[in-house]
Formats: structure tokens, C-alpha cells, sequence
């Protein structure tokens, strides 16, 4: 794996948005998933644009980095399509926002360019519908299964210093534990997440105990509980560890699981570590299911990657 440290890049103005289903305070919310719209699809469209919309409004962009659920990054190229800004597609399933963060600080790590947005993506009823069954097939949710969350969020990347420092990252390898089940993503992303932390720590010769917080994206309770048994297995035990899938959606109506999607760590990372302010020192680790419906038709294992960076609060 590749770990590397930033040249002085900062993580700047977010903007966010949510279903009633996420049990966390956004910017702006949506009552019901289409929203107003005809279909599921422009309703995700919709709650991109508008989260750009917040940040172009104080902030010249130079860049947008966009990602999404749908084939083809279907959404993202259509809200796009809306802005006059120099745009890149980027794919890690629900790794994508730390995807994106790594991308736009090496970018401006080494251009001319001030401010990168990065934007990701998803609406329940679009990901059940590619990666799992239409909610109207009626098919029984199992235990192992999570609930993808509903939500967009735009996050600038800027030269200009703030008080979010991103600091270093570890870009993941792809692990294949040979699991089948789509139902048990959690089982699939915890061996990633586990390898990325280790060789984050190696790579940048730090003990655990540097870090105030670990943050994972979307493992649930079961692949959380997976993850920490990997890690003690190596004589690694987090003093402080949140999933944020886990948090983001409680009602177990829903899932016994939590909350799925590129939204989980961004939502929790912004508005509510950072607002809380009682960590310094934070590692947020995006984890992403790299499956497809046609692979998993075929009864393919599944692939997972996870993605680390290092923030540091300073005031």
C-alpha cells in the first residue's frame, strides 16, 4: 500500500443533506425519497446540485470530483452536467468520499489550483434497486444486511488554511476474503479496513494510541465487531472507535446493521465528530463493497478496499 503525508491542505465549508431515516442533523432534508421528482433518480441528481449549489456560493471551485451508487456514475454525470467545472468521475462504492479527499489534496499538492469540491451520493430505493431487490419485490431483509442511507454531501478541498488539517493517507488494496454474500457487506469490508490500518501505522510509524478517534465508514455492528477482532489479533486495540453506519441509522424496523452508502462517514464525520470538537487527532477510513450485480450473479466473491486520512483538528 502507498502512504504518503499532504502539502498543506485543509479541509474546508461542507454542505449536507438527509432522509428523515438518518438520525443526524443536516443542513437541508428531504421528507421522502423522490423528493418531489418524478423518480428516484433525479430526486438523488436533485440533493447533488444542491449541495454544490452551498458551496459555490462562497467559494470559487476549480475542480469537482463526484461519485455515486448508480451505473456508470449515472447521478453525478447529470448533476454535472448542470455546472461549467472541470469534473472528475471517481468509483470506491462506499470508499469514495476518502477516494475523492486523497485525489484533490494530491492534486493541489502539486498544481496551481486553490479548491476542489468533492461530492458523494446515495438514495435507498436507487442502490436496493441495482445491488440488491426493488423495495416492492417485497424480499425479506436478513439479519447481515444493512440500509442504505439516503443523503448528498459537497466538501471543499482548500490551500487556504482552516482549522481541519489533512494530513496524510493510506491508499487501500483491494482484499478478497472470498465471501459471496451481497447481505454481508460488513463480513466483506471489515479484513480491508483492518489491513489499511495496520499498514497506515506501519507506513507512518505511529502507535495506535496517537489517533483520538478512529472513524470507519459503513461496516455495521457485526463487520464493527469483525474489524476489532482482526485488529486484536495483532495486538491492536483502538481506544476510542465510532462506525458510521453504525450511529447513522438506528431504528431496527430498518436493519439490525445500520446505515450503508458513501454518505455514512462524510454525514457523521461533519456534522457531528468535528462539531463536537473533543478529538484532535482523527483517522476516518472509508470501506467499499467493489461488487456489481452481474459479478454477484455469477456467484463471484466479492472484492472490498478501504482508504485512510489522517485530519488533525487545530483550534
Amino acid at each position: 500500500m502507498a502512504s504518503f503525508r499532504f502539502r498543506k491542505v485543509y479541509l474546508g465549508d461542507s454542505s449536507t443533506i438527509s432522509s428523515n431515516n438518518e438520525k443526524i442533523n443536516t443542513k437541508h432534508s428531504i421528507d421522502d425519497y423522490f423528493d418531489g421528482e418524478k423518480t428516484i433518480e433525479l430526486a438523488e441528481v436533485k440533493m447533488q446540485k444542491k449541495v454544490i449549489k452551498d458551496l459555490e456560493k462562497d467559494n470559487k471551485i476549480d475542480v469537482i470530483l463526484g461519485s455515486d451508487l448508480s451505473n456508470q456514475l449515472g447521478i453525478t454525470n447529470e448533476a454535472l452536467s448542470n455546472f461549467n467545472t472541470s469534473f472528475l468521475g471517481l468509483y470506491n462504492a462506499c470508499a469514495s468520499y476518502v477516494e475523492e479527499l486523497i485525489v484533490a489534496s494530491s492534486i493541489l499538492g502539486s498544481s496551481s489550483l486553490k479548491k476542489i469540491a468533492c461530492v458523494v451520493s446515495s438514495n435507498n430505493l436507487n442502490a436496493e434497486k441495482i445491488f440488491r431487490y426493488p423495495i416492492e419485490y417485497g424480499s425479506p431483509r436478513r439479519i447481515t444486511q444493512s440500509f442504505t442511507a439516503t443523503g448528498a454531501v459537497a466538501s471543499i478541498v482548500t490551500k487556504a488554511e482552516t482549522n481541519i488539517k489533512l494530513e496524510s493517507c493510506t491508499i487501500g488494496s483491494v482484499v478478497d476474503f472470498g465471501i459471496k454474500d451481497v447481505n454481508n457487506m460488513g463480513a466483506i469490508m471489515a479484513p480491508a479496513a483492518c489491513n489499511t490500518l495496520i499498514e497506515h501505522l506501519k507506513d507512518m510509524k505511529r502507535d495506535i494510541s496517537y489517533y483520538d478517534l478512529v472513524l470507519t465508514g459503513d461496516l455495521g455492528k457485526m463487520g464493527s465487531e469483525l474489524f476489532t477482532d482482526l485488529l486484536a489479533q495483532n495486538d491492536i486495540t483502538i481506544k476510542k472507535y465510532i462506525d458510521a453506519g453504525s450511529i447513522l441509522i438506528t431504528d431496527t424496523n430498518l436493519t439490525d446493521q445500520g446505515a450503508s452508502g458513501p454518505v455514512c462517514l462524510p454525514l457523521v464525520l461533519i456534522e457531528k465528530v468535528l462539531k463536537e470538537k473533543k478529538n484532535k487527532k482523527i483517522l476516518i477510513i472509508g470501506t467499499g463493497s467493489l461488487h456489481n450485480t452481474s459479478i454477484s450473479n455469477q456467484h463471484k466473491s466479492i472484492p472490498a478496499i478501504a482508504h485512510a486520512i489522517s485530519l488533525e483538528v487545530l483550534k
